[in-house]
């Protein structure tokens, strides 16, 4: 079992070695990471939105639930839905989110170009296909995953103000003064970080599981299960250790 990590993690740092070398063509580049763009950007946005304004929806009735019949004052749920969006829900949620969309794609996008010897026939013409492939998808998700997780958070706020002040849990002058309260700027660089972090694991991982893949259909379905699982651990193991090494 150990060997068996040690043998991917050692082919995934030689294709990574290989996707991040100078490219051959700059043009040919360009054009495929303004079409990942669209495709990780545009084509993830309702799901994105779907899901924050739930995100916040839910975390505002969950904390004007348990604040109930206590001292503490109602403008904290506007405070706790702003802290644990930035901070959790938005970059984890939405990353997790993302890596069974976009990084099963991913994924099968490779795969199949492996299984029909597309991949074969660019290597012997010269072209670099782990560059190719892999480097247009990461710039893009770099800069267009972060992009989405401030959007997330952004209308998970919206969303919990939408389940509280109209239902009448608490006023608008209560939930803003609660998003104005102890804010930390550096909750935002988190987010961020996180956000980066997330984004090149899923994307690296999953051009990984397509790029290696061997045999017929059955092999390309358990390549793109394999990219949403093992995205969805790495990202929760790295939150929880951004979060010691930001935190402590």
């Amino acid at each position: 079992m150990n060997l068996r990590i040690l043998h991917h993690f050692g082919r995934y740092l030689i294709m990574m070695g290989t996707a991040l070398s100078r490219p051959e063509k700059w043009s040919m580049y360009y054009k495929e990471t303004m079409r990942q763009m669209n495709d990780i950007g545009v084509g993830s946005l309702p799901i994105v939105g779907l899901i924050s304004v739930f995100i916040g929806a839910v975390t505002a009735v969950q904390f004007s639930y348990q604040l109930d019949g206590t001292l503490v004052p109602l403008y904290y749920i506007g405070y706790i839905v702003r802290d644990s969006t930035i901070i959790e829900l938005a970059p984890t949620i939405t990353c997790l989110v993302l890596a069974g969309k976009v990084g099963s794609n991913m994924a099968s996008e490779i795969g199949g170009m492996r299984q029909k010897e597309h991949i074969d026939a660019m290597e012997i013409m010269g072209v670099n296909t782990a560059a190719y492939l892999i480097m247009p998808k990461l710039i893009a998700a770099l800069i267009m995953i972060p992009l989405l997780v401030a959007l997330a958070a952004f209308i998970s706020i919206i969303g919990g103000y939408v389940a509280s002040v109209p239902t009448g849990a608490l006023s608008d002058a209560e939930y803003v003064q609660g998003l104005r309260s102890f804010f930390e700027p550096f909750n935002v660089v988190m987010m961020f970080v996180k956000a980066i972090v997330f984004a090149f694991l899923l994307t690296t991982v999953s051009c990984y599981q397509g790029y290696y893949v061997r045999g017929g259909s059955i092999e390309l379905g358990q390549a793109s299960t394999n990219a949403v699982v093992y995205s969805d651990i790495l990202i929760l193991l790295s939150d929880y250790l951004i979060a010691i090494v930001l935190t402590g």
